[in-house]
């Protein structure tokens, strides 16, 4: 069954609809999708939660975090983050994402689907779109960290999944760039420039 999905860029405006989203458990365990945005030194437990909200909610209104956010008729359904590699320090301390040009990446390092959605095409929308926008904002190379079943599984769980599964970006065009044998991988595209903005999203 398809839905008919409407994909916007997250502006200041849309913080409550992003709150509404993410609901009182703040999208996964009172992350506020601030894991990614740590600074060194800083401990995932000492700042979810209400702490990890203020903080996001701050740099929505100052227009620092950037994302794409998926309705379905005026109701928040799904979310993905997205930015310069740089705005997601905690990448560079994960070694097997570290990357020699990261100065010159976007990342979509983090999905959220309200859990009634999943699984009905939400999340694919979602990466479409951001390869529309990335181009636009004039992004040659972008990545993204999906998880890789173990050796002997074809699923992942839905806790582990919220940087996205690997089919789900290699049919967007994504190729690894740093295989692992089960875990997060790093996967790019290379952009072209853009041919025109797309007519679903404003």
């Amino acid at each position: 069954m398809s839905i008919d999905l409407e994909i916007r860029e997250l502006t200041p405006d849309l913080w409550p609809a992003l709150e509404t989203l993410f609901g009182e458990n703040g999208a996964c365990s009172g992350c506020w999708c601030m894991f990614w945005r740590l600074e060194a030194g800083e401990q995932f437990r000492d700042v979810k939660g209400a702490r990890a909200k203020a903080r996001m909610k701050a740099l929505v209104a100052r227009g620092e975090a950037q994302g794409l956010l998926a309705f379905v008729d005026g109701t928040p359904v799904g979310w993905l983050t997205l930015g310069p590699r740089k705005s997601f320090p905690r990448l560079d301390r994960a070694p097997s994402l570290r990357c020699d040009d990261a100065d010159e990446v976007w990342s979509l390092p983090c999905f959220f689907i309200q859990k009634g959605f999943r699984g009905q095409g939400v999340a694919t929308a979602l990466l479409k779109a951001s390869v529309d926008v990335l181009r636009r904002k004039g992004a040659r190379v972008v990545e993204g960290y999906p998880v890789k079943p173990p050796p002997g599984s074809t699923r992942t769980s839905n806790a582990s999944a919220y940087t996205g599964t690997l089919p789900l970006f290699e049919k967007q065009g994504f190729v690894l760039v740093g295989e692992r044998p089960q875990g997060k991988q790093r996967v790019r595209r290379r952009l072209s420039p853009p041919r025109g903005a797309s007519k679903r999203i404003r």
